[in-house]
């Protein structure tokens, strides 16, 4: 049975700019609770005290709010005639509603600031039953989703429990009060694909909703328990020793002990127990020169949380200081340079809902292609991402869910005609100030705003991976910006703040740019009154045939210390998996290959992974310019390299060489020695171990090939894995015959231009400039000319 009423008894909670969350918990980090030191130590969350709700769902779609099942939250109602479905999952790729919309900077919805539509709002409802696990109860019970896309209700056995937006947020209920832990219980969710949240989630991406990450039931202590966790490490002056500080937040009467592990996950040192009440306790340890973390080197150590002696909570630890210093973002007192990627969450057949072994095998590829930054475009990753990018090594800009791109083009529309005759400079200026004025300069959205980055940092403090706190993208630049940046730097002080908008870095930790000439980054390093860094959060647009100049700005990071790396737009293509209606073949979809309008075409097809996440050329050309070893001079039997790597030496790498004779490999090769201790920045000569081949003893041009590889396997790379690569010339191939080899004959009309030859013909068009027909041999291989989609 559905409704057919359209108008609420009140204003809707995903149509209120007063409503962001009901019934929800504070956000907290994310630790889990165990039952013992041995499970802690594990890191296991399948040993937590923890019970998946994913899986299995019943789903049914409406049109809108108001016309789906009437009293589906009820735990007697009958849902024996929906579909099963997926969590997670997006509806859109279930075969549900209009389908995949993609739009970049355009919304998908009418602009009705801060309404959204009524009457055209798919909702998704879920029901699923669920029974406690027999090892939670006697627990406070917390329902937790990841992440929903983009607003919804939930009720557990009826009664609401409570309201939450913010899609890639996650969101925490106590529904104790309202479980039954010793029968069947019903869990019922109601999604909503717009809320007034859709305005400032407007990034460029495939518009798709519903449950797309994790949803759990989990057991906290009933009286006493740690209700967040908050840890920093400070180095002392020469960055050697540690202090490593901890704040415990408690509810009820508590004895806390906390436990320091090695990488080895032996005990180096205990803390005496410390008793609270209802609120916060500090820790504090000295420890003497503990490894350091960097992305080079991700050392762990572990904390282990003892509450009353009974449950256990334990958490990576990286000894590592990130910091603002002589103009430059340094980290454990040096400065690195982010050769980085901007990485969607996107899977060519579950869109966002991103699994786990296909998103490691992303951070995998990274490394194996020396990337050795992320920047989480444009939102907060899966949870398990940190934890990888803290095992594996990566520097991490995470990135607030917040964009409202669209307000720009709707700003620019109405621009006066005298305002349109501005230089482009200045009219982007002026439209970008309009458009801050919707939302991102609006005091009444500043709630809002300062939410997604209490939500972001709570989340994610604990990783030393996070290295840079980033508050969105295309958001223009306002009053709500300033308030983000005052409340994180007032709970974590520990980490700069990155926003690309702030274009003079008035607020902001450092300069941002997008795609900005070499010679306009070399005027910004040169300029003795900028006393920030400049980061190129998008740099080298990987679509068509880019990306291109990699080398170029590669080799600019390293010249000059201001410009601090940047990172390539972008990490994957986002074709959909799509059959064609017709002949049944698949084909990844873009813009406009499901209906959607208005649509941005295959402008979401711009990585440096095709949409099966296997390298295009791009992946391998960035690979080679950001190579952290680098061949800069040779002669015939010796070469210079330089260290790029921000912390290591090369000692870890072995290198070889093997002569080329016009392309094909020879019996000459062998090992090549690196000398010990070769420091970042520090460059070094490396000496062939025999003499090259004369060019008489050679059938084409002589190469020298060098390779410096993986001595041992680490968790990210394998033994034996090419680092870097270099090649050059040490003879000069034989002269070109210049025996007569046929002669060409042109013909020329009014509207064609033939060229032939005794095997040949090429026919051009010198109106269009193109080329009509190729033909060899009598086979026409190009019948028509080439032409852009």
């Amino acid at each position: 049975m559905s409704s057919t009423k359209v108008h609420p008894p009140s204003q809707p909670d995903w149509n209120n700019l007063e409503v962001l969350h009901k019934g929800t918990l504070a956000p907290r980090a994310n630790f889990h609770i165990y039952n013992s030191v041995q499970d802690a130590l594990s890191h296991d969350t399948l040993k937590s005290n923890r019970q998946s709700l994913s899986g299995t769902w019943k789903f049914n779609l409406a049109k809108n709010p108001f016309e789906g099942p009437e009293g589906f939250e009820d735990p007697t109602f009958d849902t024996a005639g929906w579909d099963d479905t997926t969590v997670p999952s997006m509806w859109q790729l279930n075969g549900y509603g209009k389908g995949p919309h993609y739009t970049n900077v355009n919304f998908p919805i009418p602009v009705d600031l801060p309404n959204v539509p009524f009457t055209d709002n798919e909702t998704g409802h879920y029901v699923r039953k669920f029974t406690v696990d027999k090892s939670l109860r006697n627990s406070q019970l917390r329902l937790r989703f990841e992440g929903v896309d983009s607003a919804y209700h939930v009720w557990v056995n009826g009664k609401e429990v409570g309201y939450h937006q913010g899609s890639r947020n996650p969101a925490e209920f106590d529904i104790t009060g309202v479980v039954d832990q010793a029968v069947e219980n019903t869990v019922a969710v109601k999604v909503y694909q717009y809320c007034d949240a859709t305005y400032i989630e407007d990034q460029d991406q495939w518009r798709m909703s519903g449950i797309f990450r994790d949803v759990h039931l989990i057991g906290f202590p009933p009286q006493s328990r740690i209700e967040d966790l908050f840890i920093q490490t400070k180095l002392d002056e020469n960055y050697i020793d540690a202090e490593l500080k901890l704040r415990v937040d408690v509810t009820g009467s508590c004895e806390v002990q906390v436990g320091l592990y090695n990488s080895e996950k032996q005990p180096i040192i205990a803390s005496g127990s410390k008793k609270v009440t209802d609120g916060s306790v500090d820790l504090s340890f000295n420890v003497k020169n503990p490894a350091k973390w960097t992305a080079e080197t991700p050392t762990l150590y572990h904390i282990v949380i003892t509450l009353n002696g009974t449950n256990f909570i334990s958490q990576r630890v990286g000894f590592r200081q990130v910091e603002m210093k002589d103009g430059l973002i340094k980290v454990n007192g040096q400065r690195i340079v982010l050769r980085g990627a901007n990485r969607h969450e996107h899977h060519p057949q579950f869109g966002r809902a991103v699994p786990y072994e296909f998103m490691k095998r992303d951070l995998l590829l990274m490394k194996t292609h020396n990337i050795n930054a992320i920047r989480t475009s444009h939102q907060p990753s899966d949870v398990r991402l940190y934890d990888l990018a803290d095992e594996l090594g990566f520097w991490i800009m995470d990135e607030a869910d917040l964009e409202c791109h669209g307000f720009e083009a709707i700003c620019d529309a109405a621009l006066s005609p005298e305002d349109r005759a501005l230089p482009f400079r200045e009219r982007q200026l002026l439209t970008r100030a309009n458009a801050a004025k919707w939302t991102s300069d609006n005091p009444d959205w500043e709630k809002a705003y300062v939410d997604r980055a209490i939500q972001l940092v709570r989340r994610d403090q604990l990783h030393p991976s996070v290295i840079i706190w980033s508050l969105g993208n295309e958001a223009f630049y306002g009053r709500n910006h300033v308030a983000m940046y005052n409340w994180i730097k007032s709970y974590d002080d520990s980490r700069p703040i990155h926003y690309e908008a702030d274009i003079y870095a008035k607020t902001m930790d450092m300069y941002s740019k997008m795609y900005p000439p070499i010679e306009e980054m070399v005027a910004f390093a040169t300029d003795k009154t900028k006393t920030k860094p400049l980061i190129l959060c998008e740099f080298v647009h990987a679509m068509g045939n880019g990306p291109g100049n990699i080398k170029e700005y590669v080799d600019t990071f390293y010249k000059y210390e201001a410009l601090q790396g940047g990172f390539v737009w972008e990490w994957a293509n986002h074709g959909l998996l799509k059959k064609d209606d017709e002949t049944g073949d698949e084909f990844y979809a873009y813009g406009g290959d499901f209906g959607d309008v208005p649509n941005d075409s295959n402008f979401v097809m711009d990585g440096v992974l095709f949409s099966n996440h296997t390298p295009t050329p791009g992946l391998i050309e960035y690979k080679k310019a950001i190579e952290p070893v680098k061949v800069v001079s040779h002669e015939a039997e010796k070469i210079t390299i330089v260290n790029r790597y921000d912390f290591i030496t090369l000692d870890h790498l072995e290198a070889s060489y093997v002569i080329l004779d016009e392309g094909k490999p020879t019996s000459q090769k062998g090992p090549i020695e690196i000398p010990k201790g070769i420091k970042p920045g520090q460059t070094a000569e490396l000496s062939i171990p025999e003499k090259l081949p004369s060019s008489d003893s050679l059938s084409g041009e002589g190469v020298v090939q060098v390779v410096f590889r993986q001595r041992e396997a680490t968790p990210a790379l394998p033994a034996g894995h090419e680092i870097a690569f270099a090649e050059y010339a040490f003879s000069t191939p034989p002269p070109l015959s210049t025996e007569n080899t046929g002669k060409l004959t042109i013909k020329e009309t009014a509207t064609l231009i033939t060229i032939e030859s005794e095997t040949t013909t090429w026919t051009f068009s010198p109106i269009y400039g193109e080329i009509r027909s190729f033909k060899k041999n009598g086979t026409e291989f190009l019948a028509t000319s080439p032409a852009t989609g």
